[in-house]
């Protein structure tokens, strides 16, 4: 057991149709887990956050970063010189500020660390998708 209490959701919804053996969640939040605990420290792709309290904006980035993941992260302040900070300093593939999965297919898309490999979207997926060769002939 990991700890923690369950402040919300997390309980098993039942569906029906071609999605009734499907494993589906209310959306949980979650406090009081250790920082060093699975659900903090792996990804999770389903409606679960946990609440992390910091005191300064050096712990909240530590936090952030310290995981071996990075596909995205969102930072929500009124102090757009803050967020610019943040958002350079935190390891991950996409940070958006005051939102979230706002895509624009335009540009890249992707994680850093053990989050995925190369981008989605943008002239970085072209290059990803695309296999360069070097032919030299000689006459």
């Amino acid at each position: 057991m990991e700890g923690g209490t369950i402040l919300c959701g997390g309980t098993q919804v039942q569906v029906g149709g071609e999605c009734e053996e499907g494993y589906f969640l209310r959306p949980a939040v979650i406090e009081g887990l250790p920082i060093s605990c699975r659900t903090n420290q792996e990804e999770i792709f389903g409606p679960v956050v946990t609440l992390q309290p910091f005191d300064t904006e050096e712990e909240a980035i530590a936090l952030a970063n310290g995981v071996q993941y990075g596909l995205a992260s969102t930072v929500w302040t009124s102090n757009l010189q803050r967020a610019q900070r943040v958002a350079e300093r935190l390891q991950a593939g996409i940070v958006w500020v005051n939102c979230w999965m706002l895509p624009d297919l335009r540009t890249p898309f992707g994680g850093v660390k053990h989050s995925g490999v190369g981008r989605e979207g943008g002239w970085e997926a072209l290059r990803f998708f695309t296999e360069a060769k070097n032919v030299c002939l000689k006459y």
